[in-house]
């Protein structure tokens, strides 16, 4: 269903667009800079781990280096096979790292920092705008969206085009009460894990298999990579220890606002750290691909195992 799958691709690309809703900017004052620095650094460090991952047998580097890019895990599985990656490892592996770093989190707050997890916050999915109008413009965005994006060959149009254009918008101003029905998101999310579920086969549920503990591993010395950088970012920011640790937890961006809403925590901040993250992971996401397609051998994807149905990726 490849149409669905680059209409389910657009919703969640105009629904993360206006997470940037949520930046406080006042929030972070003069600490920007330092938020960007940590965010890149995560990247590049959820980059070198990919490629690490990448050196197993079972996986080509690029598969590798999309799988543990730290943030939008359902946008990542999402445009991965557009990238050129194996769009079910990249969800096995995400999908991991998502769930690991969310149930080791109240646990990291409470034993180091004393914390207690609240009850969860989210991007808020109702508006002021009636359904008559909001559909008819998602609908207009993710269209046109997809267009520009494969008029200027951009990887991963379906997501990144829409989400660049609702961006832009949100910025300007023009779309005030704007938002995405839930409902629409998460069967935009649950069509693009359903097509990926139809791709697997007993010979890829025994590579995944294969990967897993190198991947369990990966993501650990990614969380511990981040809690460290959330100390760099504390102490520059005039920040606790916890809003820091939060800031940079490289993935569960709900469960991280959960847990700093029930904790005291600079909620403001940790919102505009980790939306900023959440954005810029998925803007990268295609030069990370073109950056491993460029330095790594022809043929080196041979690796991956083959596909047998192949459909047309939080």
């Amino acid at each position: 269903m490849p149409n669905a799958d680059l209409a389910a691709q657009g919703v969640l690309g105009v629904y993360t667009g206006l997470m940037v809703r949520d930046i406080s900017f006042s929030a972070l004052g003069s600490n920007w800079p330092i938020v960007i620095a940590i965010t890149v650094s995560t990247l590049v460090v959820s980059v070198a781990g990919g490629a690490l991952l990448g050196l197993h047998r079972d996986v080509s580097p690029l598969t590798g280096g999309l799988a543990l890019v730290a943030g939008g895990s359902s946008g990542l599985v999402a445009i991965a096979k557009d990238l050129g990656g194996d769009d079910r490892v990249v969800a096995a592996v995400q999908y991991l790292r998502v769930a690991l770093i969310t149930a080791a989190m109240p646990v990291v707050a409470t034993v180091f920092f004393h914390a207690h997890a609240g009850d969860g916050a989210q991007i808020s999915d109702t508006g002021s705008l009636p359904l008559r109008f909001e559909l008819p413009l998602i609908a207009v965005i993710v269209l046109i969206g997809a267009l520009s994006g494969r008029l200027v060959r951009m990887p991963g149009a379906g997501l990144i085009g829409p989400m660049a254009i609702t961006i832009a918008l949100e910025f300007s101003g023009l779309v005030q009460g704007f938002a995405v029905p839930m409902l629409l998101v998460q069967f935009a999310i649950m069509m693009i894990v359903w097509q990926t579920l139809l791709t697997f086969n007993r010979e890829s549920l025994r590579a995944i298999r294969r990967i897993l503990p190198g991947a369990l591993a990966l993501i650990m010395v990614l969380n511990v990579a981040a809690a460290g950088l959330g100390v760099v970012l504390a102490d520059e920011a005039g920040l606790s220890m916890l809003d820091g640790y939060l800031a940079t937890s490289p993935g569960g961006i709900y469960a991280v606002l959960g847990t700093a809403a029930g904790s005291g925590s600079n909620v403001a901040f940790v919102m505009a750290a980790q939306i900023i993250r959440v954005v810029l992971m998925l803007f990268s996401a295609p030069f990370v691909a073109r950056m491993f397609m460029r330095f790594t051998p022809e043929g080196a994807a041979a690796s991956t195992p083959s596909r047998e149905l192949i459909p047309v990726a939080a």
